[in-house]
């Protein structure tokens, strides 16, 4: 087992004696991984994720125990991911957008409408175009990508509707504080604010951000449906989560082991994505009952679509836009 030393920056103490550091592997090959995400235990890809993932891998009963931390226990994302690569967490949930901070030509895959919609981006992900992008990934990062789940179509929230770009006019919005996020306000013309997650809600609060963008499922998680007023449908992002692995805590692991973690991992995508998407229109239905949110659906998405595509032809470098447009070439 590894010295804890390394974790001391990230997490309480309390949190430390909890979850130990990276894959524990007993004398008898049974090993315990820590499975990390930044959301709330009722998300859907904690109850449809993270858990049947650890349920899948101990019916399997290859001496594998898979504990999950969920709601940020093991800190946020940037973190988290840090403490991935040094073997320090062995699993976790992350977007493209975050792992690009480590290995920049993944974060193109959360540009804004890269994709037109999930089918798209699974088709990718499946396809053999992607498994060089994901062996470079795990050359520079030490850390390999099990598969990718659905994260839910993004949407902007504000306290007005936004149907054209040039709604996001003298908007405040809320984006993740990574280079690609931040591109995709400049291209579909918003003035980005830079706030963690876990501050969103308050930053919303308070004023200091006038709207954000996440998947509907999010928005309910967090609560961020009692601080504005309005969700427009603008689908600018067909989020795509990464289940990663520290290539520490894979090696840990014999063929068998190896085997059932991926199986389970890889058969919960769909599982996952079902969810995602009845939790989305239960939500909408819900908020369209109670009134707590107005549902905007008459957005000019080719306006953005035509906008963003346009601004990331001329400002990725080579590498990149041909990546990105190979992404949705044929929509």
């Amino acid at each position: 087992m590894r010295t804890p030393h390394r974790w001391t920056a990230l997490v309480p103490v309390a949190v430390l004696a909890l979850a130990g550091c990276g894959a524990d592997g007993a004398a008898d090959g049974e090993i315990t991984l820590s499975f990390a995400n930044s959301y709330t235990a009722d998300h859907p890809h904690t109850r449809c994720g993270l858990d049947l993932v650890a349920e899948r891998v101990a019916d399997a009963g290859v001496g594998v125990t898979v504990e999950t931390f969920p709601n940020s226990q093991l800190g946020n994302n940037t973190e988290t991911f840090t403490s991935v690569m040094s073997g320090d967490i062995d699993m976790d949930v992350q977007g493209s957008a975050a792992l690009g901070s480590a290995y920049e030509p993944i974060g193109v895959l959360d540009a804004a409408y890269a994709f037109d919609d999930a089918d798209q981006m699974f088709a990718y992900f499946d396809s053999e175009e992607s498994e060089q992008l994901k062996a470079d990934f795990e050359a520079a990062t030490g850390v390999r990508i099990l598969d990718v789940w659905y994260f839910g179509d993004r949407h902007f929230t504000a306290n007005r509707p936004i149907r054209t770009p040039g709604d996001l006019s003298g908007l405040r919005m809320r984006f993740p504080d990574s280079p690609i996020y931040l591109a995709n306000a400049e291209a579909m013309g918003a003035t980005p604010t830079t706030v963690a997650f876990e501050e969103v809600y308050l930053a919303l609060q308070q004023g200091t951000a006038d709207g954000q963008e996440n998947p509907i499922p999010t928005i309910s998680a967090d609560s961020f449906d009692e601080v504005q007023s309005h969700i427009s449908l603008t689908s600018h992002q067909i989020g795509s989560q990464l289940i990663v692995v520290s290539g520490q805590s894979w090696e840990l692991m014999d063929e068998g082991q190896q085997e059932a973690l991926q199986e389970a991992v890889s058969t919960v995508r769909e599982e996952n994505r079902a969810c995602i998407e009845e939790s989305e229109a239960e939500i909408l239905d819900r908020w369209a009952a109670d009134g707590a949110m107005e549902v905007v659906d008459d957005v000019d998405v080719d306006a953005f679509r035509t906008r963003s595509r346009d601004y990331f032809a001329e400002h990725l470098d080579e590498g990149q836009r041909a990546l990105y447009e190979s992404l949705h070439s044929g929509s």
